[in-house]
């Protein structure tokens, strides 16, 4: 037979082809020739055929192996192996022995994962590492609050260092741009509360009770804590990227090298900003959700806009508007506080930034509520 005739001959190169051949034995299965990564791909197979609880498998006419064969064995191994059986290779050359473990050796196994019962002492870690760490923010948020304090007093003393342009900017950026949510917001938190208050007043006769339960909800609590939900979610993200993303470039310390305070330059603005325009997105809110108690009341109840005004003005108390009033610069503190610590805290990686900044919007908003609640509970006790 000439050598063009040979199927395992390449005219090409004039190099023997590189094939492997599994064959059935009496006792298993038998591989010869080239098992490479040119070749391993047309007995794939053929080594899948091979299966059974004791296997054996000759590699006496294997001539060549390298990792690609030796990672083909060795997957039929685990297969064979999984299903409770073994292959047994046989006549295997020293060579491919140290190839077959090495390539073995360097698969990654899975990590074993062992669950354990936590007992009572680690439960009474966790709690106690989680009330010290709360300790500690705490503490942080207490000093931010401290050298945002002492800037403002400083720039009081010296008003040449206050940056009116920034605190412009900020202002437009937290105020002016949420006021279209605010307004959508408040509009239909009233038409919802004068819808379902109409429902259920209608029962006893007491419709005209609707004007009042829309003007204590909304004056009181909702009008200005809804306000600052929003603009906990819009600003107090904002300020931990925007501070957080200089921090990451370092250009914080860069202003620290000349001899910029990066808390007058970032944090007195911006915290400024809150305090000054949240009261009055607070007073937007608290319009609309009247005016969207009053619309409702008039298509629902057949309320005039007239009766409804009236009813406002002689049975509604200014002590509400003052309760609400009051809670806004409280919660503007508490959302540019923990916007700026949070930025403060970001690593070098961005991965950093998105975690602290989710973190900003979820401790804003659970600080805001809780700010609330405890500004019920003080107003309650003195009877406001």
């Amino acid at each position: 037979m000439s050598a063009t005739a040979d199927p395992d001959f390449d005219p090409a190169s004039g190099q023997a082809r590189e094939t492997a051949r599994i064959s059935p034995m009496a006792e298993g299965w038998a591989i010869e020739g080239m098992l490479t990564l040119r070749s391993v791909s047309a007995v794939l197979p053929d080594l899948n055929r091979i299966s059974g609880n004791q296997v054996a498998l000759d590699l006496a006419g294997l001539t060549r192996l390298d990792t690609a064969g030796a990672f083909a064995l060795h997957q039929v191994q685990a297969r064979i192996a999984q299903a409770g059986g073994q292959l047994d290779l046989r006549n295997v050359t020293p060579d491919h022995t140290a190839l077959l473990e090495r390539v073995a050796a360097s698969i990654p196994q899975p990590p074993v994962v062992t669950v354990q019962r936590k007992s009572l002492t680690d439960l009474l870690e966790i709690l106690g590492r989680a009330v010290a760490g709360a300790g500690v923010f705490l503490a942080e948020i207490c000093a931010m609050l401290g050298i945002f304090i002492a800037r403002l007093v400083r720039m009081i003393r010296h008003p040449h260092e206050f940056r009116m342009t920034a605190l412009v900017h900020h202002a437009d950026e937290v105020g002016w741009r949420a006021v279209p949510i605010v307004m959508l917001m408040s509009f239909l938190i009233g038409v919802v509360l004068a819808f379902q208050g109409a429902v259920q007043l209608r029962q006893f006769g007491a419709e005209i009770f609707v004007v009042d339960l829309i003007a204590i909800s909304i004056l009181r609590e909702l009008g200005i804590l809804l306000t600052a939900i929003i603009v906990a979610g819009r600003t107090a993200s904002s300020y931990t990227a925007a501070i957080g993303s200089m921090k990451m470039r370092e250009e914080i310390d860069a202003m620290r090298t000349l001899a910029i305070d990066p808390a007058t330059v970032l944090f007195v603005p911006r915290i400024l900003a809150l305090l000054i325009t949240l009261p009055i997105l607070g007073l937007i809110a608290n319009v609309m959700g009247l005016f969207g108690g009053a619309m409702m009341a008039w298509i629902e109840l057949g309320i005039s806009p007239g009766m409804f005004l009236t009813r406002l003005l002689e049975d509604t108390s200014i002590d509400h508007v003052i309760v609400g009033f009051v809670k806004a610069p409280v919660f503007a503190i508490i959302i540019g506080v923990i916007g700026c610590h949070a930025g403060m805290q970001v690593g070098g990686n961005a991965e950093s930034l998105g975690r602290q900044t989710s973190a900003a919007v979820v401790r804003a908003i659970f600080a805001v509520i809780v700010a609330d609640a405890l500004f019920s509970v003080f107003f309650a006790m003195m009877e406001i």
